[in-house]
């Protein structure tokens, strides 16, 4: 894996983490859940990650944009997976863990295909 494609990698997992936040987090903390355009504002710096990752996943595949958005995605559901089973104890269904696997299949696709 080439620095851009790491460095993608990481940003996509901050960013998909912060999603997480913005958007749960007025389901355990009544101060978010009272403040939602506050929780709105860290759209912005989301946006500004997203877009650098963006920037990195397509320099890394000379170009190519579909490995971005399929590698964004499934951070994204592996990312919800972890912080979902962390702060409310939802386990992971049979169909949960297939959907994951697919996932973590789709970003080895991505990684190791060429």
């Amino acid at each position: 894996m080439n620095k851009d494609i790491f460095n993608a990698f990481l940003l996509f997992i901050l960013a998909q983490a912060l999603i997480w936040y913005q958007t749960n987090s007025q389901f355990f903390s009544d101060w978010v859940k009272d403040r939602p355009l506050l929780m709105a504002t860290m759209g912005i710096p989301i946006s500004y990650i997203l877009i650098y990752a963006s920037r990195y996943v397509v320099s890394g595949y000379n170009g190519l944009l579909w490995p971005g958005r399929l590698i964004g995605f499934s951070t994204g559901m592996i990312i919800m997976a972890c912080l979902t089973y962390i702060h409310f104890g939802e386990g992971i269904s049979l169909k949960t863990g297939v959907t994951l696997l697919l996932c973590f299949i789709i970003v080895m696709i991505q990684l190791y295909w060429k």
